[in-house]
């Protein structure tokens, strides 16, 4: 009997009881349509922290003070805590390192902003005009502060856009004058929006001024909390984060067991960490949506094994008439991996709506892949084939003459 027969005949026996043919295949659906929407949330994720994390530029390497350093005492000291990161120290890298292109400093403090009768409480950093370049981080208006701004630690500050559609609703901002702790700053630029970064905050909700300005009339600290550097391509990140951890260990005189007081990271290292964690994430996700799948499999096995029994007569009538054992198990099991592969279909429709909705109504990122779909798809018929397999043995072995007896 060929394949085409076999299913024209599967399915004009699951039309015969089209409500129990379809509520069998309603496991499935809810399986399949659960698998992709739940794996579109994850991959959905994964793909916009990447692309996040691909804002900060492949070839950044970040030097943060503090990291993994013990104090007298034993207890640790927290990220950007430890004092010893200096502006000489950024110096002596984009001197003696050349696969390094250039640094920018960075620190960060806390203050209420105010405009007139506007406020808001926001993050101040101070940096150079260099940042903006290794961030690959437009203005939208104005300029940037320079060098001579710098070293004379002027009050000029570049706003986030959040903070700028905050303070100036109507109004131009470049140009206006605003209060960071009771000080007067003019804002000569504003930032093209930039989004959350993989860390979830809000990238756009800063105020940026020079770093000598924070450190002598905002924060007080005279060290630096971060230093973000740009090596001369993503391949030599690696190679760079090995020579910059070489020479602060012998800048900070560092010796031989002790741990650091600083740490180096490349933007490879922290794709490849978010990436891990949104995997193990979807793969969460995915599994708990097959249990609906296992449920549904669970179900076309009780079906057929039913199906087998009201059939019995039939069945001892095909072998009456030459059909063997191969024939008859075929048969069920094509009916199996029909209700699978029907079920599948339609899931695979729902699904992909269900995600429509949930990107739409809720705002999450969703992302489904032809990968996802084809997987989703073929698990679909594994699972008739596993589950449909037993009743197709159970029929291809009934006694032809006790079938015909059968009522």
């Amino acid at each position: 009997m060929d394949l085409g027969a076999i299913f024209r005949i599967a399915l004009r026996a699951l039309a015969r009881n089209k409500m129990r043919s379809a509520l069998t295949m309603l496991g499935i659906v809810i399986g399949v349509a659960a698998v992709i929407a739940m794996v579109g949330v994850g991959q959905g994720a994964e793909n916009q922290v990447q692309q996040q994390i691909q804002s900060f530029g492949t070839n950044t390497v970040f030097v943060s003070s503090g990291s993994p350093s013990r104090r007298p005492g034993g207890a640790r000291a927290g990220s950007w805590q430890v004092r010893t990161l200096v502006v000489d120290d950024m110096k002596a890298i984009e001197r003696e390192i050349s696969l390094v292109q250039q640094c920018a400093p960075g620190s960060m403090s806390s203050a209420q902003v105010v405009f007139r009768n506007q406020n808001w409480f926001t993050r101040i950093m101070g940096t150079t005009g260099g940042y903006f370049t290794v961030r690959d981080w437009p203005l939208l208006a104005g300029t940037m502060f320079g060098e001579d701004e710098i070293r004379s630690a002027q009050n000029v500050a570049v706003l986030g856009k959040t903070v700028s559609d905050l303070l100036f609703v109507t109004e131009d901002p470049v140009g206006q004058v605003i209060r960071i702790k009771e000080q007067p700053f003019r804002v000569v630029g504003v930032l093209a929006p930039k989004g959350q970064s993989a860390f979830g905050d809000d990238q756009d909700d800063r105020i940026f001024v020079p770093y000598t300005t924070l450190q002598k009339k905002v924060s007080g600290q005279d060290w630096l909390q971060f230093l973000s550097c740009t090596a001369i391509s993503r391949d030599a990140s690696l190679a760079a984060q090995v020579q910059i951890e070489s020479l602060l260990r012998d800048r900070h005189r560092i010796r031989p067991g002790q741990e650091d007081d600083f740490q180096v990271r490349t933007q490879s290292e922290v794709a490849e960490l978010a990436e891990q964690t949104s995997r193990v994430m979807t793969l969460l996700l995915g599994s708990i949506a097959s249990i609906s799948l296992l449920v549904g499999g669970i179900g076309i096995m009780n079906i057929m094994l039913v199906s087998v029994t009201e059939r019995t007569r039939e069945i001892g009538i095909r072998m009456a008439v030459g059909a063997t054992e191969d024939d008859i198990q075929r048969q069920f099991l094509v009916e199996a991996v029909t209700l699978s592969l029907l079920g599948g279909g339609v899931g695979i429709v729902i699904g992909a709506s269900v995600s429509g909705l949930i990107s739409g109504f809720l705002g999450w990122p969703v992302f489904i892949s032809a990968q996802a779909v084809i997987a989703a798809a073929v698990f679909s018929a594994g699972v008739g084939v596993f589950f449909g397999f037993y009743p197709a043995r159970q029929a291809s072995r009934l006694d032809p003459i006790e079938a015909l007896r059968y009522e």
